[in-house]
């Protein structure tokens, strides 16, 4: 009886254990096939851009300074006036210079009166002179004489005319062009330098016109080959979300900006600002847009980088490689797998084992070539991040026209199959596909036709 409950003991043990065993297979076999997200090829329109942020400014603008020194007397314009060519801005104090003309005038009556006399004398010498009376000295002193009358004359009638100007043009200070006020930096009875000295400052800043504006936008060295005069630009503001505006490039400059090692290129976009919505100053997030391209098919990004943990890397690389056979020749199709056999037999007597050598020919150049949206990629602290540090210009659009990408789906047995596209141009968000071949034996629709509509695999479901 003893063994009978043993062997019973032992006969239940080991039932839990295949019901365990089976439980866990049965998990095992479930996490395998991973349920997951799906997305649709679609139609649609793409931009290649570049962004970037900048100012927006008036195209011109000038500072008024004094001409001469003095308080103010009277402003007779402010913030925001609209101003002609010509127009009184202010007017300084002149009572000073007024008793100055006064005394010289009385210095010119003086100066003169002298010369008038020096004159006559400088006659009488040369009357005597011809009579041999006076020597030659002295009639070339009395010439010498009237020069220096004549010459003090004129330095005081200079400083007359000095003086008037002053009072009749430098002491209103006036409008060199046709704008608008946009800053005033005095106000009545301050006292104002005159632009020579090193202590003067703009008292007035005008504006030319702000019905038309520019941006100053700064871009990367990377993208700045991309930007040409005449492109189109658009632009946002964080003060009016949800609106959209448009502008040209109008030229970029060569000068270059180094920061932090970081190389960029000021870019000057002319905008429409007949309503008046843009404002002096205002900062606004740039797309320069490079390329922009019509009913094309797009998918996801997140589909193009999408790998299936369910298929070792064996399944995978043959996976990949049977896509790629399709839509060829008999005579290519060949071709195609003499150079696989001959890759995995170089790979074999390298010492590595025929199965990765099998992966990594179906898979070789068209999973690791790049990633949408910007070239391939690059280990930190390389040049890649270069380009990442320069706030200034960001390439979103980067064409990736390189080796087919696969594109995976769920096949007729239920397991993850994959079809090789062609990219385009990306915004970061969708890339444009392109098919490499006919993908659907059976189908007589064009491929472009076949690919749209197509359900892709987005990702694996956590």
């Amino acid at each position: 009886m003893e063994g009978v409950t043993i062997l019973k003991k032992n006969l239940l043990t080991g039932a839990a254990l295949i019901a365990f065993a089976l439980t866990f297979a049965a998990c095992g076999t479930k996490a395998k096939n991973a349920a997951y997200d799906f997305t649709a090829v679609s139609r649609g329109s793409l931009e290649k851009t570049v962004s970037s942020s900048g100012t927006i400014n008036p195209v011109a603008t000038v500072k008024v300074l004094p001409r001469m020194s003095g308080k103010v007397e009277k402003i007779y314009v402010d913030y925001n006036d609209t101003i002609k060519k010509g127009d009184v801005l202010a007017e300084l104090n002149t009572d000073m210079l007024r008793l100055q003309r006064e005394q010289q005038m009385a210095q010119v009556i003086k100066t003169r009166a002298n010369y008038e006399l020096q004159s006559v004398n400088y006659r009488n010498q040369q009357a005597l002179a011809e009579k041999n009376l006076i020597s030659e000295y002295e009639l070339k002193t009395g010439k010498t004489t009237l020069d220096v009358q004549a010459a003090e004359l004129s330095a005081t009638e200079a400083n007359l005319k000095s003086i008037e100007t002053e009072i009749n043009q430098y002491a209103y200070i006036t409008s060199p062009i046709d704008g608008i006020v946009l800053e005033r930096k005095i106000n009545e009875g301050d006292t104002v330098v005159d632009s020579s000295s090193s202590n003067s400052s703009a008292i007035f800043t005008l504006a030319e016109n702000l019905e038309e504006m520019q941006i100053e936008s700064w871009v990367g060295e990377l993208d700045i080959a991309t930007i040409s005069e005449g492109q189109d630009v658009r632009f946002t503001l964080e003060a009016m979300p949800g609106r959209n505006f448009t502008g040209t490039v109008e030229s970029k400059r060569l000068m270059p900006q180094i920061v932090d090692n970081v190389v960029s290129y000021n870019v000057i976009i002319s905008v429409n600002n007949k309503d008046g919505a843009l404002l002096p100053g205002m900062t606004c997030a740039v797309e320069f847009i490079e390329e922009r391209r019509e009913d094309i098919l797009l998918v996801s990004n997140a589909a193009l980088r999408f790998t299936p943990t369910s298929l070792t890397t064996d399944e995978i690389g043959e996976k990949v490689f049977n896509a790629s056979l399709k839509g060829m020749n008999d005579e290519q199709k060949q071709a195609a797998i003499d150079a696989r056999a001959e890759a995995q037999k170089n790979t074999a007597a390298a010492g590595t084992s025929s199965t990765n050598a099998n992966a990594q020919s179906g898979i070789s150049g068209l999973l690791a070539p790049s990633m949408p949206g910007g070239g391939r990629m690059r280990a930190p602290g390389g040049q890649g991040n270069a380009a990442q540090r320069q706030g200034t210009g960001t390439r979103t659009g980067a064409a990736v026209r390189t080796a087919p990408r696969p594109l995976w789906f769920i096949g007729a047995d239920g397991k993850p199959d994959c079809i090789l596209v062609r990219t385009g141009i990306t915004n970061g968000i969708s890339t444009e596909v392109s098919p490499v071949h006919l993908f659907r034996a059976e189908s007589d629709t064009e491929p472009e036709a076949a690919l749209e509509g197509m359900k892709i695999i987005l990702r694996e479901k956590i």
